[in-house]
């Protein structure tokens, strides 16, 4: 196999980086080049991200890059990012505005509207997708209820990675992982759920060409190098949907059957399928159907994930207390475990600003002890997270017919051992967790197989053991007592 040299731009909700990796002798290693804060902020009342800023920093990536490659030829860039939130282009091509962050307050209450006029069943079965309140679907359908004059003015939306490969390239398409997320795709029909979106008054006029997973777009805008020094290179619609990067990189093996959990601000937990699962129990238990590489189906549920972490940090920080992650797990790790748990997908703790509070008043209402120290806090997210996982494993197994024996851990996530094994102690699975970069690799992994570099997702995942460092947790705590309490949450 000889050398190539593959470009991933991964945007998560906190932070990005352009990472350079090179493919070698059946390994893959990855250099960052660049890492930024993703930006965004309240303008007018609007939560919003800062699509002029996250593009200079693309530029600055690319500029780095080119230095990092001194001369060598890219064989490909490629652009994911996290799901459902989307720009509108004007009818000369020029963005009409920042685009709104799903955390943003618009879509309260919009679920239940749209409902009134397509039932939620009716919802799901054409589009077999998780009910989430900031879903594109539910985007859409608020701006239109608000006459936006960005809307009205619209030809065509892009989601976020189509917006950033569009800039790079000049080409508007949306790739197929990322349109599955919107609920707004008909994964049986393969195509947009025209039926639904007309009978919403939703204008599918906007809506792009679906392009497959791994799509060569065309090469990168000449003015784009000219101002960046890049190299001339390909763009690829690798997996836009950061969640299906990630699990490209998933090192399992043909034969095992094993699900995943990608790990970070949201953890996603799902299994691999060949084709979409939408029936009672899928409804029922609210799971989602995602596409993945290869036109595979992500059969996963959504899942708050260390956001909570997160945004407790935010508000310490805010009071003069400093703590970085490590520091945080190792005061949760030193106090009482299962003392209060927290439902983690109350929409209470959606939107950012005051988690510890909202952490409190849930133990209240809830008649359990409130945690009160950082310790405390922290650990009442991270017992309730590695509940909510057995929850999920749970109920893959009932849709499955069949036992899971191994649990996949993908992502920075993994990096918090405390919570690798409280997840191994809940799921009671072996928990093989790694590699921390699933998201970089799977979406270089993608541009390989789309450029020839690889031949087959089973060879991407052969690379992607040969290149991590892996490790195994196995149960060794008691949690069903704990578990009892959660269910009756």
């Amino acid at each position: 196999m000889s050398r190539h040299y593959f470009l991933a731009f991964d945007f998560g909700a906190e932070s990005g980086r352009s990472i350079l990796g090179t493919l070698d002798g059946g390994k893959l290693s990855l250099a960052e080049t660049h890492r930024f804060a993703n930006p965004n902020g309240v303008m007018n009342g609007v939560l919003q991200w800062d699509v002029l800023k996250q593009w200079e920093e693309i530029k600055t990536g690319l500029r780095k890059s080119a230095m990092a490659l001194n001369g060598q030829p890219l064989a490909g860039i490629g652009v994911d990012t996290w799901g459902v939130d989307f720009g509108l282009l004007g009818g000369d091509g020029q963005l009409l505005g920042n685009p709104v962050c799903y955390r943003d307050v618009r879509t309260d209450g919009v679920m239940e509207k749209v409902f009134a006029i397509a039932a939620r069943r009716e919802v799901f079965d054409a589009t077999g997708i998780q009910f989430m309140p900031f879903n594109t679907l539910y985007q859409l359908f608020a701006a239109k209820r608000s006459k936006s004059s960005a809307l009205e003015a619209a030809r065509t939306l892009l989601f976020m990675p189509d917006l950033f490969n569009y800039l790079l390239t000049g080409i508007a398409r949306a790739e197929f992982s990322i349109a599955t997320t919107s609920q707004m795709y008909d994964p049986r029909q393969r195509g947009w759920a025209v039926p639904l979106l007309k009978k919403l008054g939703l204008p599918i006029e906007l809506l792009p060409p679906i392009v497959s997973t791994g799509t060569v777009l065309g090469p990168l805008l000449d003015s784009v190098r000219k101002e960046t020094g890049a190299p001339a290179a390909p763009v690829i619609a690798t997996a836009g949907h950061d969640t299906a990067a990630a699990i490209v990189a998933v090192p399992a093996e043909a034969g095992t059957s094993w699900a995943y959990l990608s790990s970070g601000t949201w953890s996603l937990m799902g299994v691999e399928l060949p084709e979409p699962r939408i029936d009672d129990k899928t409804f029922a238990y609210d799971y989602t159907n995602e596409g993945g590489v290869n036109g595979s189906t992500r059969l996963l549920k959504n899942i708050m994930g260390l956001w909570l972490v997160q945004e407790c940090k935010r508000e310490f920080e805010r009071q003069g207390q400093s703590y970085d992650y490590a520091t945080l797990t190792k005061l949760a790790a030193d106090v009482k475990p299962f003392a209060s748990l927290v439902k983690v997908n109350d929409t209470r703790f959606l939107a950012p600003g005051e988690m510890p509070q909202k952490i409190a008043a849930f133990c209240r209402e809830t008649n359990q002890p409130v945690p009160s120290s950082p310790g405390e806090i922290v650990r009442c997210c991270l017992d309730s997270l590695s509940l909510e996982y057995r929850c999920t494993i749970d109920g893959l197994e009932d849709i499955l017919g069949k036992p899971i024996d191994v649990l996949h851990l993908v992502g920075g996530g993994t990096q918090n051992e405390l919570l690798n094994q409280l997840t191994a102690d809940a799921t009671r699975k072996t928990i093989i967790a790694g590699p921390i970069e699933a998201t970089a690799m799977g979406n270089i992994l993608v541009q390989a197989l789309a450029v020839g570099a690889i031949g087959s997702l089973a060879e991407a995942r052969a690379i992607v053991r040969a290149s991590s460092t892996l490790k195994t947790y196995r149960p060794a705590g008691d949690v069903e007592a704990a578990y009892s309490r959660y269910v009756a949450l």
